[in-house]
């Protein structure tokens, strides 16, 4: 199942609705990517499956695009992110 917009875009204000499309359009590409895995570990048909993979990872880079450009605008995403980054290596070096 595919997931649905959590807000609606039109009742954010300004300031934040370009953090809010890059959001949706990341999580929209998150979608793609488990949909195409998924179809892909369905098929046994070789050549399928290659395709759905190589667009499941054009997927991977566009969702690296538009969280790039969420970091660019959101610098508490950046921090938040710099410390689950520091947990995880905190927990697994252990």
């Amino acid at each position: 199942m595919l997931s649905k917009t959590p807000i609606e875009l039109g009742k954010i204000g300004k300031k934040e609705l370009d953090k809010e499309i890059l959001r949706v359009a990341i999580i929209a590409e998150l979608d793609a990517i488990n949909l195409y895995e998924q179809l892909a570990a369905q098929t046994d048909d070789t050549g399928m499956k290659k395709v759905l993979m190589d667009v499941a990872s054009e997927e991977k880079t566009h969702f690296g695009e538009f969280q790039a450009m969420l970091l660019r605008k959101d610098e508490e995403q950046v921090r938040e992110l710099d410390k689950g980054k520091q947990e995880v290596k905190e927990l697994t070096e252990k």
